[in-house]
């Protein structure tokens, strides 16, 4: 099964594949796909994580194949189901399944964010659910199961010190991200690198909100210098979010950084055609700091 982006730009919608393990829906975003197979045998790592089934290679490619029913607590997977093989962050990587329900398209607005009773903020690797039919779909955080298997593949904060040391600005930076995790390291990766003065939101209906507020209110130019936004939020996705900024005369001027695990090759096309002025895949926090230093520099 292959599938296909088929979403207009900045439409703020995604396609969502419901999938179950367990007897459990869950869900994953298309943009993350690279294709569905059947089950294969695997070869067993020695001394791998638990949820390390093993390596395949499939066309040639070696894949590591994940065992999401352990990374749920729900036991160890018996050969059989499927497959999904996905691409995110420079890596591919094949979750097993017990099989595919299908595909919905829906709505930033309609995705609800998991409460406090349900997961922690930090801890929890559920990034939001959707209502299908009257069945919830509890949609996973898969950047945060890889990373809690592999740390090394989270963000490079080690690339920060490297740069060396540097001198403080205020220069106004905003910053759309959904993960408070994330959002903190980042931040904190920024500060580190002398980018004081973050304005943070939450997700791209809060970040649109405070540039029109500023817009109005005639201080844009003292108070957003730069914005980087993720793609996968809440409400407003980054895409709708950079479109919304560059379609406006008085806000196209700011500099819109996407700063995303989805950023691969058809997902670019999507963020070049509106209108932002750099993409990197959010393991690399350093380009990050040299790419931000290069367009305030203009």
């Amino acid at each position: 099964m292959e599938t296909k982006i088929l979403l207009e730009n900045g439409t703020n919608e995604l396609e969502v594949l419901e999938f179950v393990v367990d007897g459990n829906s869950y869900g994953i975003n298309v943009a993350k796909i690279r294709e569905i197979i059947p089950y294969s045998p695997v070869t067993p790592v020695p001394n791998a994580h638990p949820s390390v089934e093993g390596i395949f290679m499939p066309r040639d490619a070696m894949i590591t194949a994940i065992d999401l029913r352990n990374c749920l607590q729900r036991g160890q997977s018996q050969p059989g189901g499927l497959f999904i093989i996905t691409s995110f962050n420079k890596l591919d990587i094949a979750f097993h399944v017990d099989s595919v329900i299908g595909i919905h398209r829906v709505s930033w607005v309609d995705i609800i964010k998991p409460g406090a009773t349900v997961t922690t903020a930090e801890d929890g690797i559920s990034t939001g659910i959707i209502k299908i039919d009257g069945k919830l779909i509890i949609i996973l955080d898969f950047e945060k199961i890889i990373t809690d298997i592999n740390p090394e593949t989270g963000l490079k904060v080690t690339e920060i010190e490297a740069l060396g040391e540097r001198e403080g600005t205020e220069v106004p930076i905003l910053i759309a991200e959904d993960s408070s995790l994330l959002r903190k390291l980042i931040i904190d990766s920024l500060k580190k690198a002398g980018y004081d003065n973050v304005i943070k939101a939450e997700n791209g209906e809060e970040a649109w909100e405070y540039i029109v507020k500023c817009r109005d209110a005639g201080t844009l130019n003292h108070d957003v210098k730069l914005l980087i936004t993720d793609i996968e939020m809440p409400l407003m996705d980054g895409h709708r979010l950079t479109k919304l900024v560059k379609s406006d005369d008085a806000t196209k001027h700011i500099p819109v950084i996407i700063f995303s695990s989805l950023v691969n090759e058809e997902m670019r096309r999507k963020g070049e055609d509106l209108g932002a002025d750099a993409q990197l895949s959010k393991p690399e926090i350093g380009n990050l700091v040299k790419v931000i230093d290069e367009l305030l520099a203009r």
